[in-house]
């Protein structure tokens, strides 16, 4: 068990406390916006030199900006649940008259001149930008411990790494410096780093949140998603990016449990922990091996053709600024047929209804985030049901095949395998997002004494 070292990172002011209990308070000024940007920036300064959650501080921006929400509050004005909420933006996200790096030497020195608009709805909704985040450099990576200014760390155990590539935006709302973080999620860069760090992270259908300002990997993937406590946390932070959003979904979701062997092996206790967070009987659903091994082509393709062509200048010109593991990667990409990118690209229609099958007498998905617990920084193989691995693929292997189709995807903690966190995936058609929220609701994460043991059935 490694529970008794996985504190060492934890227990920032915002560790247990929601958006909905933050807001409220806020509003019967028990306490102030200024208040809780303070709260944050010491938070970070104790315990952030252990995580390295953030690569830019903004304090006397921050303070400033929470000095004119209390004005606005106190004067009647109310821009909504996010009104006066210290939030964490992740380092390839223009944040204007700020660093953004995207975690590499080629932009050390680059310092935004706009906002993308997410940032600009986030300003609109009175948040209070404290800073931004580490990010994998150029957010090409699971793993989150490539980037010029070090790997984050995880804060359950400052030895695992945190995931990638929204490492800083998971680690930063897991340790309690804020109580939510803006990322983004290409093949699950959001969700990863959330399930190993244990919190929530939701990355809306494709184009919902603009990644208008978001410095790109591969166009056609990225989404930007939101990290948080909880599912609650990040369904309320998305209702305030997102205002119009239609209606709801109404009733009990209909869920079933998603069999992963087609798509990866996974670790059977990680398997249990996310099942069991779901109660009761549920049924199995099977994706055709060839529809998982297409939907993992497509991805591979899609991004290895539209990264390279990012950086192509870049890798022409001043190859020795990327770290060399994200500058091996981009060159292997680079060598990726045009022929195989077309026909990622053509496939997308005919994935996309062999899984919709999967919905006819089912709302959600259900299956493990990532088929393990988080490994140590810079370990690039592992062991699972008797192979050897690569971190990489087990990180990907559960997240990425929603980024193909563009589908809502939540993962919300499920509970704990040798004391460190496992996260359960919710999946749903477009426009059905809140079915993913009223599922999660009824979750009940159970930490490693509470899992009990289940049935092969049941699992698979």
């Amino acid at each position: 068990m490694t529970s008794s070292r996985t504190s060492a990172a934890t227990g920032g002011y915002f560790a247990g406390r929601s958006l909905r209990d933050l807001a409220a308070d806020l509003r019967r000024r028990r306490i102030t916006a200024t208040d809780l940007a303070r709260h944050s920036l010491d938070a970070v300064a104790r315990l952030d030199p252990l995580v390295n959650a953030f690569t830019t501080v903004s304090a006397d921006q921050a303070l400033a900006a929470a000095r004119q929400a209390d004005r606005e509050l106190a004067d009647g004005l109310d821009r909504g649940p996010l009104h006066g909420i210290p939030v964490a933006v992740k380092d390839v996200i223009m944040v204007a008259d700020r660093p953004v790096t995207m975690g590499s030497r080629h932009f050390a020195d680059h310092v935004s001149s706009t906002d993308a608009g997410c940032v600009r709805r986030l300003k609109e909704a009175g948040a209070i930008l404290v800073g931004q985040t580490t990010t994998h450099e150029f957010a090409y990576g699971p793993t989150g411990d490539r980037s010029a200014t070090g790997p984050c760390r995880n804060p359950r155990d400052p030895a695992r790494m945190s995931g990638g590539s929204s490492a800083g935006s998971a680690a930063a709302v897991a340790a309690g410096m804020v109580p939510l973080a803006i990322g983004t999620d290409t093949g699950g860069s959001v969700r990863i780093p959330a399930a190993l760090c244990g919190v929530s992270g939701f990355k809306p259908a494709y184009g919902v949140i603009s990644t208008d300002g978001v410095f790109p990997l591969s166009e056609t993937l990225d989404h930007v998603g939101l990290l948080a406590a909880s599912a609650d946390d990040c369904r309320i932070a998305y209702g305030a990016l997102v205002p119009d959003r239609g209606p709801s979904a109404e009733g009990a979701s209909r869920v079933g449990w998603l069999d992963t062997r087609a798509l990866f092996p996974a670790d059977a206790r990680v398997l249990r922990s996310a099942r069991t967070a779901l109660e009761g009987p549920l049924d199995v659903l099977r994706l055709p091996q060839r529809v998982a091994e297409d939907l993992h082509e497509a991805f591979v393709a899609i991004q290895s053709g539209e990264a390279p062509a990012v950086h192509a200048e870049r890798l022409a010109e001043r190859p020795g600024l990327f770290d060399p593991e994200v500058l091996e990667r981009l060159r292997t990409a680079a060598t990726v047929p045009a022929w195989r990118y077309v026909r990622g690209l053509r496939a997308r229609p005919r994935l996309a209804a062999a899984v919709a099958a999967l919905f006819e007498n089912h709302d959600v998905l259900a299956l493990p985030t990532v088929p393990i617990t988080a490994p140590p920084i810079d370990r690039r193989e592992v062991d699972l049901d008797g192979g050897r691995v690569r971190v990489r693929d087990a990180l990907l292997a559960l997240t990425s095949a929603w980024n193909v189709l563009g589908l809502p995807a939540l993962t919300i903690p499920a509970g704990t395998v040798d004391g460190l966190p496992t996260g359960l995936q919710l999946i749903c058609r477009i426009g059905e997002e809140d079915r993913l929220f009223e599922t999660a609701a009824r979750a009940v994460p159970r930490p490693d004494h509470e899992d009990p043991l289940i049935g092969e059935s049941l699992v698979h």
